[in-house]
């Protein structure tokens, strides 16, 4: 399902981005990790839902990190 229609990324392309070892904390993340920049903002809360979906599943590393490699708390 496309989730984005600004860039057209999948709800598949979110969850690759989100099971990574550099898993985004926040929506604005997401957009960085896939490589798209924000745009109109419509399908933040689509990336929300799906975030704290994928938050209930354990993280792939200890050592998280985001996209930009800052280390976030565990």
């Amino acid at each position: 399902m496309i989730v984005c229609s600004c860039n057209v990324f999948s709800e598949n392309e979110v969850r690759r981005a989100l099971s990574s070892a550099v898993r985004p904390a926040r929506v604005s993340q997401v957009y960085g990790c896939l490589g798209y920049p924000r745009q109109c903002g419509r399908c933040a809360r689509s990336i929300k839902k799906i975030m704290d979906e994928a938050s209930a599943m354990p993280c792939p590393t200890r050592d998280r990190r985001d996209c930009s490699g800052d280390a976030n708390t565990p």
